[in-house]
């Protein structure tokens, strides 16, 4: 199907800067660019009716990182390196909350804990909360980030759980409510938004850069912002990004649920919260790596009996539940975890690899990932 003379003469007209994802690093990207330049056509262009990637199927999670997940880091990168990634993610966590209002997005600070089965792994931990309390002390602002909280396990119910480490500083939030808001910022600034639109390629001239679309359509644009995370390579397969899959899943309301916060085990590759009185968990994807290293939505029965597991044998292990309803999201990771912003040529830029954290530094991110194009 072409396009007829007044939509390529008014939707897809003179556009300033193309984004390409609608998620939470292209609609803050969306929003920087508007408020520094007021008259520029914003356009932002999303494959799916709604986002469709990771910033709607995530857990809702406003962290900044486990201990476990920390020390790991710690495996392959300086402290210095470490702790600026923590200060991004805290940073981005405020950024988010300042932008939209905590009413807006259902922020509450019940605070995240981390589960700990075996002593050895929860001494490697213990051992060093003085040291990590001290070098985040700085960034959050908070005396003791982490404290020792085994009195909760009972609170909690759990099985088969021998330690629990809390941070005291993480919390929970509604994604759909975020995007929802996002969204709505992005209408009333004026940015025009479009969806169903599947980019398949760009092409490059000295004039500036064409999107080809599914229905070869032509988009001209001035600069273009590909902020796609896990899908990014589909367009610029040079990028050091894979896709990672994670199946989710929550329960329906349990009467008297116990569990209250955010909650993180083998090194944040497994987390469950509540959601009121319901429980949702998700993860896994270390089970079976090169398996969930795709960008297909959809499930597996080996990760979902492996969750199912956990549910039965150790979160609720003398609570009756049914699941409600399954779904799964695609994240973008690498090798390293610093996320990828950076110009790709004169006109073209991306905003990448945001690993399991993109709810806490995709509104940094986007704000980033603008003034590069701002200064282009």
């Amino acid at each position: 199907m072409h396009l007829s003379y007044w939509e390529k003469t008014t939707f897809f007209n003179k556009i300033d800067y193309a984004i390409i994802g609608s998620g939470i690093v292209g609609l803050n990207a969306a929003l920087t660019l508007k408020k520094a330049k007021p008259s520029a056509k914003v356009a932002v262009i999303e494959r799916g009716s709604i986002p469709s990637g990771a910033s709607t199927r995530n857990a809702g999670f406003a962290c900044f990182g486990s201990t476990s997940e920390l020390l790991d880091d710690l495996e392959t990168a300086t402290k210095e390196e470490v702790l600026e990634l923590v200060e991004l993610r805290w940073k981005g966590l405020q950024k988010l909350r300042g932008l939209l209002g905590d009413q807006h997005i259902d922020y509450l600070n019940y605070g995240a804990y981390e589960l700990f089965q075996s002593e050895k792994k929860f001494s490697a931990s213990a051992d060093r909360l003085n040291e990590l309390n001290n070098d985040l002390r700085a960034i959050t602002g908070a005396k003791k980030t982490y404290t020792i909280a085994d009195h909760q396990i009972t609170n909690f119910q759990f099985e088969g759980v021998q330690h629990l480490i809390k941070n005291e500083c993480e919390g929970q939030i509604n994604t759909g409510r975020m995007m929802t808001r996002l969204l709505t910022l992005a209408k009333e600034s004026g940015i025009q938004i479009y969806n169903g639109i599947t980019i398949q390629k760009i092409e490059k001239s000295p004039s500036g850069p064409t999107l080809i679309t599914d229905q070869n359509w032509k988009i001209k644009a001035k600069k273009i912002l590909v902020a796609t995370n896990g899908f990014a390579t589909h367009l610029l397969p040079e990028l050091q990004v894979k896709p990672a899959r994670n199946q989710v899943l929550i329960t329906k309301p349990i009467p008297n649920l116990p569990i209250k916060g955010c909650f993180h085990f083998d090194k944040g590759y497994v987390y469950f919260r509540n959601v009121g009185d319901r429980v949702l968990l998700g993860g896994g994807r270390n089970q079976a790596p090169l398996q969930e290293e795709t960008d297909q939505f959809g499930f597996t029965e080996n990760i979902q009996e492996y969750l199912l597991e956990l549910l039965n044998k150790h979160i609720l292990p003398s609570t009756k539940f049914e699941v409600d309803h399954w779904w799964s999201g695609i994240m973008g990771v690498g090798k390293v975890k610093r996320p990828i912003i950076k110009p790709i040529s004169e006109h073209i830029i991306v905003a990448v690899r945001l690993g399991g954290m993109g709810v806490a530094i995709g509104s940094l991110i986007g704000e980033q990932a603008a003034n590069v194009l701002l200064k282009q």
